[in-house]
Parts: structure tokens; C-alpha cells; sequence
């Protein structure tokens, strides 16, 4: 999108709008690769009752069904993978984008970019593609070997967007904590953090990062995250399993008892961290002992969040070849009945919050009813942790984009009620260029 916007050209979330329509795909699971193809056949619909007059494809379904989309969807005018990004303008202007293998992409600082994200949160890749030999994952067949940015590059790319108005930063990668490895760092992303932490900004600013390896939790990267009141205390850290015997067929290692000490140490170091982990059940040779160890584990662990992945049976896998497979209904009674765990867990912990205040970052209206607000606690990361409803405030009509504090008054499973209190900072204010809120499928 901003190579688009900066060769001239208008992004429009209207289809029927669109002279040239850009599908970004995924092919990670099975339900990721659908939702794709069903976006592509229903664009190609536009083609005929609309102004468009091409349809491109693009993404991780174009690195691993390039010539089955060539043969099968004829409607596609063109394609681009997950290295060729910078072919869009060519395509999208009807001239011929080159050929030759491409170079691994990865974005930096002067890269063109237009927020698909609201103005008041944004994403960052530090680094692209993964080096872990995990069974269950395609990623790096399609994403490539593990490759980070330059330092400044990121710490240039932020410093914008926070003076653009942007309040919280996501940090993003396959696996950021091996930020740097690639580049001679030691604590890479520890160092990092630390850097973002200290730019300066007229208002409170969130930082945070996803998607954290287990074994490449060191104790500098907790100190960090302890020492400075930017860093959301966060972490998203993946655990795919708690049995040992699942672990080594996923090529993870570990176990329940040694993830225990781990967040042990975790929560020693950063007093009210939020841990947030995800499980994938099924997983081929997970028998009942297996997933009630698991189920075990969560109960001891007391996660703050909790994500849980039905196995995908990926052909390109590993896995894929993997004897002792389990059907798919017990995965699904499997998945069901560890959220259902979960959920009692969430339940207690946000009890607990009644009568308590803390920080939000107001996100609007309620998409479901105007009597509502909602917004984030830092505990709570964009699109995946559940919200803060806000049902009464004091002072000023909340706002999107402000941070505020808010009394707790309700629970809920998943979600907590609460007053706004009276705003204690400048209404939030946004730069004018080029943060554009718009569809990220669609050009």
C-alpha cells in the first residue's frame, strides 16, 4: 500500500470502487488457506460487476500454490510472493514487474508504508522469517532463514510513528526474541527495547513485543522489561504443548515442569506480568495422558491469556508424516475442553480486578452498541486478548487514541467493565499524513 500511495495512486476499501484489486494471503492452516481462496473468487466476482479490471494475488498461498492458482483460477492477473513486494507497482500499472529470483524482503525505514492499523497502535516487523525446526510449521519454507533489521532502522521507523501520534507499538517476527542474532547481538532484543524505551515522546507511549521462544528468554531481556515504564509488562510467549513426549515430536524440547520454572522466574522478575501463550492439541501422538498433562499445566501455570490451535495436517510438513494421528472430533472435544479450563482461570483473575484502577488505551465506540466504550489494558494485546468495556466516565467523552485510568467494576470471562476516570493528559492529537485506516486486502 505505500508503494502504491507514493507512486500516486488511491487506496479505496470499496471493491466496487477499485480499478485494480490486491488480495494478501495466508497459507498457514488449513482455515487460513480458505479464507483466502474464498476472498480471491469473491473479488474476481468484481471483475464483473465492477471496474476492475485486474486481480492480483499475493502472499504465503502464492509461495505454495503459485502454479495451482496459475492453472486453476484463471481470474488472477497476477501474482506475487512474499519476496517480490516491490513488484506492485509494475502490476498494478500494467507493465511487466521483471523476472529472476527475487532477494529476501524485508522492509526498512524508507520503505513506503500506510497504517492499516487504527492511528493509535501500530505493528513493526523487526525481523522476517525463522531458523527453528518446529515439525507442526511451514513458515520456513515460505518466510525464509531468520533475518533482522538494521538497529536504526527500527529505532528510526518508531520515532515517526510516535511523532505521528501513534501511543502503542506492537514489535513483530516469526521469533523476535532472536532479534540480532543475525547481526552479532547478544541481547539484540533486549538492547532494542531498552533504545525504544527511551525515545522521547509528549505523552505515555506502550511498547511491546509478540511471539517470544521460550529458550531465548534470558534474564537481561526480564531486567529490561522490569527497568523501564514504557514496556508493557507482556509477554507473548508460544508454548505449543506441556508434555514432554509432544514437545519432541514437535522439535521444541522442554516440558511442563521446566515451562514452570521459567514463569516462575518470569513473574519473580516482573512483578504483575501478563503472560499470554498459545497450545496447538491433537497434535499427531498426543494421547489422553498427553492432553491431561496439558490440561494440568494450565491449571498450575495460571496463564493471564490463553489461545488454543486445532492441529492442521500441513502435506509440507514434517508432522505431516508423523504416524499415531488423532481424528477430528477428539481434536476438537480437546480444544473445547482446555478453553473451558481457561475460562474458569479468566474468571477468577478478573474477579480479583473489581474495585481496582488501571491504565487503558481507549480504542472507541463498542462496535456493538453505543452505550459502550472499549479499550486495552497493557495486558491486553491488539485483536487477540479481549477488551476493556467502558460503560461510564468521568470528565471528558472518552477518546480514541487516549491512555486513562479506569475503575474496574464488573467481571466477566473474558472480558472486565469499567468507569473511566477523568483524563489527566492533552486530547490526542495525530499527524495528517499519510496514516490511512484502511482494508489491508484491497487496492
Amino acid at each position: 500500500m505505500g508503494e502504491l500511495v507514493a507512486r500516486g495512486h488511491e487506496l479505496t476499501p470499496h471493491p466496487d470502487q477499485a480499478d485494480v484489486l490486491v488480495v494478501n494471503t495466508c497459507s498457514f492452516i488449513d482455515p487460513a488457506k480458505k479464507e483466502s481462496v474464498d476472498t480471491i473468487l469473491e473479488m474476481a466476482e468484481y471483475k464483473k460487476i465492477g471496474r476492475a479490471k485486474k486481480l492480483i494475488v499475493a502472499g504465503c498461498l502464492v509461495e505454495r500454490y503459485r502454479g495451482d492458482i496459475r492453472k486453476d483460477m484463471p481470474e488472477v492477473d497476477a501474482l506475487i510472493g512474499t519476496n517480490e513486494l516491490e513488484r506492485i507497482v509494475a502490476l498494478c500499472e500494467g507493465g511487466e514487474a521483471g523476472g529472476g529470483t527475487p532477494e529476501p524482503y524485508l522492509y526498512h525505514d524508507l520503505t513506503p508504508r500506510v497504517l492499516s492499523t487504527p492511528r493509535h497502535f501500530a505493528y513493526v516487523k523487526i525481523a522476517e522469517g525463522c531458523d527453528h525446526p518446529c515439525t507442526f510449521c511451514v513458515i520456513p519454507q515460505y518466510r525464509g532463514a531468520f533475518r533482522s533489521r538494521r538497529f536504526e532502522s527500527v529505532i528510526s521507523e518508531a520515532t515517526r510513528l510516535f511523532q505521528q501520534g501513534v501511543r502503542e507499538l506492537n514489535l513483530i517476527g516469526q521469533d523476535t526474541t532472536c532479534y540480532g542474532e543475525d547481526l552479532s547481538l547478544k541481547d539484540g532484543l533486549a538492547d532494542l527495547l531498552a533504545r525504544l524505551a527511551q525515545i522521547e515522546t509528549p505523552r505515555e507511549k506502550w511498547i511491546r513485543f509478540l511471539y517470544a521462544y521460550p529458550n531465548k528468554i534470558t534474564q537481561k531481556l526480564l531486567d529490561t522489561l522490569a527497568a523501564h515504564a514504557a514496556l508493557v509488562k507482556y509477554i507473548d510467549m508460544p508454548l505449543q504443548h506441556a508434555s514432554a513426549h509432544v514437545l519432541k515430536r514437535m522439535k521444541r524440547g522442554a516440558s511442563g515442569d521446566i515451562f514452570l520454572r521459567l514463569l516462575e522466574r518470569i513473574r519473580r522478575t516482573i512483578p504483575g506480568v501478563a503472560i499470554r501463550t498459545s497450545f496447538i492439541v491433537g497434535f499427531p501422538g498426543e494421547t489422553a495422558d498427553d492432553f491431561e498433562e496439558l490440561c494440568q499445566f494450565v491449571k498450575a501455570a495460571q496463564f493471564e491469556n490463553l489461545g488454543v490451535f486445532a492441529y492442521s495436517d500441513e502435506d509440507t510438513s514434517a508432522s505431516y508424516a508423523l504416524d499415531a494421528k488423532v481424528d477430528g472430533r477428539t481434536i476438537q472435544n480437546r480444544k473445547r475442553h482446555l478453553m473451558a479450563v481457561q475460562r474458569k482461570i479468566a474468571r477468577a483473575r478478573h474477579r480479583k480486578l473489581v474495585g481496582s484502577e488501571v491504565s487503558v488505551l481507549v480504542e472507541g465506540r463498542s462496535e456493538e452498541t453505543d452505550l459502550l466504550w472499549e479499550g486495552r489494558r497493557p495486558t491486553q494485546a491488539p485483536g487477540i486478548d479481549g477488551s476493556t468495556l467502558i460503560n461510564d466516565f468521568e470528565g471528558a467523552e472518552p477518546r480514541a487514541g487516549e491512555i486513562r485510568r479506569l475503575r474496574i467494576t464488573e467481571a466477566h470471562d473474558y472480558d472486565v467493565v469499567g468507569t473511566l476516570l477523568a483524563p489527566t493528559e492533552p486530547a490526542p492529537r495525530f499527524a495528517s499524513a499519510p496514516l490511512i485506516n484502511i482494508s489491508p486486502v484491497l487496492a
